[in-house]
């Protein structure tokens, strides 16, 4: 019995991890694919993924808030991306897929600076935009 108990457990916590992650294909639509350009508002540098926040102006001006989730900050770390690379006030491009729930969320697939430098962010199982 004892036995039963311990690899029930085992089982069960090693499966969490797999039941916690979201899948790209959940929350993200692969054919709603968007380039927009703002100024970083926010992020936040945390498991399990980056999220970080671009005002976007349309052609009367009027400013919307997008949301962007990235990769695992050890996963952008190992990709030489630090905590640092982006800051508030940046202008940026992003190009990404938009939430399927159609709210002002999305993928974080590339980041392109203004001075031209551009960074993968989204976690390596994610579709990557062209």
């Amino acid at each position: 019995m004892n036995r039963f108990v311990t690899l029930s457990f085992v089982l069960l916590a090693s499966a969490t991890p797999l039941v916690a992650h979201h899948a790209f294909a959940g929350q993200f639509d692969v054919n709603k694919p968007i380039t927009l350009m703002g100024t970083v508002t926010k992020i936040e540098w945390m498991n399990p993924h980056i999220y970080f926040y671009v005002d976007v102006k349309d052609v009367r001006g009027q400013v919307t808030t997008w949301g962007f989730s990235g990769a695992p900050p050890s996963f952008l770390m190992r990709q030489g991306i630090p905590k640092d690379a982006m800051k508030v006030g940046d202008m940026v491009k992003v190009d990404g897929f938009r939430a399927r729930d159609g709210s002002n969320n999305a993928s974080g697939g590339r980041v392109t600076f203004a001075d031209g430098r551009s960074v993968f962010t989204a976690s390596p199982e994610d579709v990557r935009p062209d």
